[in-house]
């Protein structure tokens, strides 16, 4: 690290102990619990009894020698439940208390300090997964979003932040990791330069980015970090928790005072910073040979000869076993590697044509439609604030629409979220659910509020339109007739929803009457 982080967040441990003790001793409450456990990246599961732990890794990306650590850690403490993100990161669950610090300790000095992966601080710096490696991308934008996860490091305890901050870098218009509408945002353009969005972001009151620079050298990236730091340090609202993330900056200060003031906080610190960054971008020397099948999950890379292959556990559940398996499939790859989407899969890239096909099949557990790489968050069963169980409802939908055989795309990838704070990002999905209750005859049942319409790709944003709720066992129903309704006009979603806007919402309205 460019930082000795151990040195300076090592000691912060006894005290996550000594805390983590008293909260098993109901000495503290769950909120109080809560409210500190998250700074370093590590929640009490719902119950009490059993915790998370976030490993931040910027890019989401995941070293042969991360991956090694991860199966070695589940083998030792027995782990059996792990969770792929949406910001990128590995969650571990169902950790025992008295192994927590032991096992947070080891991670730290493995690479993936935690600290900071909750809680009021700069989360993991995403960046497309691809970065690097994909045809058709402006430049690799992952080299800079390690540099930036490295810098705002530094801020965790140096800096109170209203509340969290989100940063995401996107190499092209794909827009795989929101930056257009992040807390913070850089956007690739052609000319190797990026575009600067600011005060975006999901959950409640969702807002889209404004642009409040273009053609920036990715050489003053961190200048506009601390411009983003600073407005929010200096305009966020400390008082008012529920308005606290820096999209309401545009409600107090407006779109043009926002950007105002964060031209200012950006001169500042180029005035008085010397935070210039030359970053020394990878280079993949091997090369292939032969050429790999046309499966849709194996992906050519830029490289000639080389392949990227996808694979998506269902709901982003990537269980010790497999991580165990495909760590001994690669360990000897030469140059290979796993990169984490935003949408809970992942990739292994710099496969040759025999790499990627060995992976292909060892990954052939994984979803195998587009509506089977649906998104949830980890849900209720294990959230403390979770309303809704989101990887129960994706698993019925997905046992439901696997019995109708539907042609892949009949169905698009949905999205599903517990609770208002978009997880799983269901307010950015084509069609996605929120936990909520049902108010019925019979009284109230768990449901789940749908929404329509959303998109993230750069230039076509759109943030879903909110329905009503539907009850959780009309969900899977719901998709079956949906389904059904667009094979019977030999067609895909995609194709079909433009035109039939109209039998889409009649469908809804007759799951939510």
């Amino acid at each position: 690290m460019a930082k000795d982080y151990l040195t300076e967040f090592l000691p912060d441990l006894e005290e996550f102990k000594e805390k983590t003790i008293k909260f098993h001793n109901k000495e503290i409450t769950v909120p109080q619990y809560k409210g500190f456990s998250g700074g370093f990246g590590s929640y009490a599961e719902r119950g009490g009894e059993t915790h998370m732990l976030r490993l931040r890794m910027a890019g989401g990306q995941v070293t042969k020698e991360r991956l090694k650590f991860i199966t070695e850690t589940c083998d030792k403490y027995q782990i059996k439940k792990m969770k792929l993100t949406t910001c990128q990161s590995i969650q571990l669950h169902h950790l025992e208390a008295e192994n927590l610090c032991e096992m947070m300790a080891a991670a730290w000095k493995a690479g993936m300090i935690s600290r900071g992966g909750g809680g009021d601080f700069p989360r993991n710096v995403m960046a497309s997964p691809l970065s690097g490696v994909q045809k058709g991308e402006h430049f690799d934008v992952l080299p800079y979003a390690i540099e930036a996860g490295e810098y705002m490091m530094g801020f965790i305890k140096a800096v109170k932040f209203p509340r969290k901050l989100k940063v995401g870098f996107s190499n092209s218009p794909a827009n795989e990791t929101h930056a257009t509408f992040r807390d913070l945002g850089f956007v690739a353009n052609p000319d190797e330069t990026f575009d600067v969005y600011a005060a975006g972001g999901l959950g409640s009151n969702p807002r889209l980015g404004v642009c409040v620079a273009k053609g920036i050298d990715p050489s003053k990236t961190l200048y506009h970090i601390k411009a983003m730091v600073n407005t929010f340090t200096t305009y966020g609202n400390y008082e008012n928790r529920g308005r606290s993330r820096t999209r309401y900056l545009l409600d107090t200060l407006g779109e043009d005072g926002f950007i105002k003031a964060y031209q200012e906080k950006l001169e500042e610190a180029l005035a008085t910073e010397q935070l210039d960054i030359e970053v020394k971008v990878p280079l993949v020397t091997k090369t292939g040979s032969g050429s790999a099948s046309q499966d849709k999950r194996i992906i050519p890379q830029k490289q000639e000869g080389l392949y990227a292959v996808y694979y998506q556990p269902v709901g982003g559940e990537f269980t010790p076993a497999k991580a165990k398996e495909l760590y001994e499939l690669i360990r000897d790859m030469e140059e290979v590697e796993i990169r984490i989407t935003a949408d809970e899969g992942l990739y292994v890239i710099n496969c040759n044509a025999r790499e990627a096909e060995q992976v292909l099949e060892r990954t052939a557990d994984g979803a195998n439609t587009l509506f089977e790489t649906s998104v949830a968050c980890i849900g209720s069963s294990v959230c403390q604030v979770g309303i809704g169980d989101s990887q129960s409802l994706l698993h019925a939908c997905v046992e439901a629409v696997r019995k109708e055989n539907f042609a892949d795309g009949v169905l698009p990838r949905i999205h599903i979220s517990g609770c208002p704070s978009s997880c799983g990002t269901h307010q950015i999905a084509e069609i996605g659910f929120r936990g909520a209750v049902k108010q019925t005859p019979d009284g109230p049942k768990p449901a789940f509020a749908i929404f329509t319409g959303g998109c993230d790709h750069q230039g076509k944003e759109r943030l879903a339109d909110t329905g009503k709720a539907i009850a959780v066992e009309d969900i899977p129903k719901f998709f079956v007739e949906l389904g059904k309704i667009i094979s019977s006009e030999n067609t895909i979603y995609k194709n079909w929803i433009g035109k039939n806007q109209d039998k889409l919402d009649s469908l809804i309205e007759k799951y939510t009457a």
